[in-house]
């Protein structure tokens, strides 16, 4: 009866956290460029008397969807989509680099290039400097070019390159703060096959059908471990009252 206990409580707990994956990819399901996360599990043996074939299941360490998300046009020359496979590199506060797909860019009050969140944009050099009353173009392998407004003719002046990176998607894992980075914390290396389309962002790849789907799902599973659990209780009572009978 107590094991009966312990596997539908451990069942109900790994369905909450299911159920709060799905809720925050929901939850994101407009925030551009975000990557579903996914949860995995794995069986670990029970060590102690009994069978050796007995496992529990645990959580892992939670994955993510990579599938890329649709390319969405905005007209704005600081927006820009990775296409097909690829990541912009960002600096975290602590200086440690940081991967995301999220494109929207602005230019801080200093000229740096930044994220919509205040994070700076790494390019060769490092940050990436913009001249003041400057228009900006972004070339398809992630060059950036200056136009002064008002200059006759108007002569295009390169500034910098994005910093673009493809490691492996085995060697990611996302951070607290949304950001992807490798496995080791060491810096990835750029890859100039990694091609990015300008004036446009990447919508998030999260399904919302399927995730409305799942909830319902994992709802109703929840409350077949909850039966289990009454069921050992009504089976813990009748059996009490047995025992007071001998």
């Amino acid at each position: 009866m107590d094991r009966m206990i312990f596997t539908a409580m451990t069942g109900a707990q790994h369905i909450l956290d299911q159920q709060a994956t799905n809720s925050h990819n929901l939850a994101n399901a407009t925030s551009t460029g975000f990557k579903a996360q996914i949860d995995t599990f794995r069986a670990v043996p029970v060590i102690g008397d009994g069978l050796a074939t007995r496992t529990m299941v645990v959580n892992a360490t939670s994955g993510a969807d990579f599938t890329p998300g649709a390319i969405q046009q905005t007209g704005r020359s600081l927006d820009v989509a990775v296409e097909g496979k690829g990541w912009f590199c960002v600096q975290r506060a602590n200086g440690a680099e940081g991967y995301t797909r999220n494109g929207s860019f602005k230019v801080s009050a200093n000229g740096i290039l930044q994220t919509a969140s205040g994070l700076n944009v790494l390019g060769d050099g490092g940050p990436i400097s913009i001249p003041p009353n400057a228009s900006i173009t972004i070339a398809g392998d992630g060059s950036m070019s200056s136009v002064n407004d008002g200059e006759v003719p108007q002569l295009t002046t390169p500034l910098d390159r994005l910093k673009l990176v493809n490691p492996e998607e085995t060697n990611l894992v996302r951070g607290d703060d949304g950001l992807f980075n490798t496995r080791n914390g060491a810096p990835a290396q750029a890859d100039a096959t990694v091609k990015v389309v300008h004036d446009a962002l990447e919508s998030s790849n999260v399904n919302v059908v399927q995730g409305m789907v799942n909830m319902i799902s994992l709802a109703r599973q929840f409350d077949i471990q909850m039966k289990l659990m009454q069921n050992a209780e009504s089976n813990d009572s009748k059996a009490a009252q047995l025992y007071s009978l001998a």
